[in-house]
């Protein structure tokens, strides 16, 4: 028997209605419903395993951030695009953190790939990381310090100038909780990035149950950029700005369409892919994936800039 809610988790409108059957292509098969939000728009997987049996849901070589021997077409151009956007994801921490150096924490960390570009600037690392192979991963090709999430608490309070989350918040069971705790763990002046799909997109709207984003049961929570405010909000942060994630679109569109059934899903997700990012030039709120910034909430202060 999965978890299931009778009003919505973030903002406990009792509002809530089936939206979509989304199937898991990538281990099980099985469908799953995605509930929506009457009040902040949040889409949720409904009936969803619990933690103990979520794990055999990961249980796949062709899933990605545990792995970095994929040897598909689609796993393939990730790790190409994944060179380039080390790079900028680097540089969104050194910009709006404003320092050159600091302490980060990479929650979801993965095979650690982020991690090792920012120590290899000069950043004190810590990733927290579920899977235990990319734990060792991580330590043994990079010699990142990566611990358990069972291990979070072990850290002291206020001791990280950042603390990142890409692609992760939308794995988590108990996303406020997590919020909380990365609370505790983020100095005053530091900053959350906070990386994720946006079930408000372009893509995600044309795609509907075949959208690759959202993934189920692996995803449990499907956000936008009003539920992720609410959400922060209640754990005590605000987001500031937003910046889009430009490929995403392209490796969600081509896995989209083959999920669809199409013939040529590459050639027709690049041009899809095209379409949606250029109108999302016009609307960063229905950009394919959002990164978030947040801060320590300030009610006196109104610094949010969506540009």
């Amino acid at each position: 028997m999965g978890i299931t809610y009778n009003k919505c988790p973030v903002c406990h409108c009792s509002n809530i209605e089936p939206y979509l059957e989304c199937r898991d292509y990538l281990v099980s098969g099985e469908s799953f419903t995605i509930y929506r939000c009457a009040g902040c728009r949040l889409e949720f997987t409904q009936n969803h395993p619990d933690e103990k049996e979520s794990g055999r849901f990961y249980q796949s070589v062709n899933y990605i951030p545990h792995s970095d021997t994929v040897k598909s077409f689609t796993g393939k151009t990730y790790y190409t695009v994944r060179k380039f956007m080390l790079s900028r994801k680097k540089n969104l921490v050194l910009r709006n953190t404003g320092k050159s150096t600091g302490s980060l924490l990479d929650f979801g960390s993965g095979t650690g790939h982020f991690a090792a570009a920012m120590k290899k600037a000069g950043w004190d690392i810590t990733g927290i990381e579920l899977n235990k192979e990319a734990r060792e991963y991580s330590a043994k090709n990079f010699g990142i310090k990566v611990i358990g999430p069972e291990e979070i608490k072990k850290l002291p309070s206020g001791s990280f100038d950042c603390i990142t989350l890409w692609h992760v918040l939308e794995h988590l069971h108990n996303p406020y909780e997590s919020l909380t705790e990365i609370k505790r763990l983020l100095k005053h002046d530091g900053v959350l990035l906070v990386a994720l799909p946006n079930n408000m997109s372009f893509d995600s709207i044309h795609y509907r149950s075949h959208w690759a984003a959202y993934d189920v049961p692996r995803h449990l929570w499907h956000f936008n950029p009003v539920s992720l405010s609410c959400q922060a909000a209640l754990a005590g942060f605000e987001i500031f700005s937003m910046k889009r994630l430009p490929f995403d679109v392209f490796y969600i569109s081509i896995l989209s369409e083959k999920y669809r059934g199409s013939r040529i899903p590459v050639l027709k997700g690049i041009i899809k892919g095209s379409v949606f990012f250029l109108l999302s030039l016009f609307d960063l709120a229905r950009s394919s994936s959002i990164v978030y910034l947040l801060k320590h909430f300030q009610s006196a202060a109104d610094n949010t800039d969506y540009k």
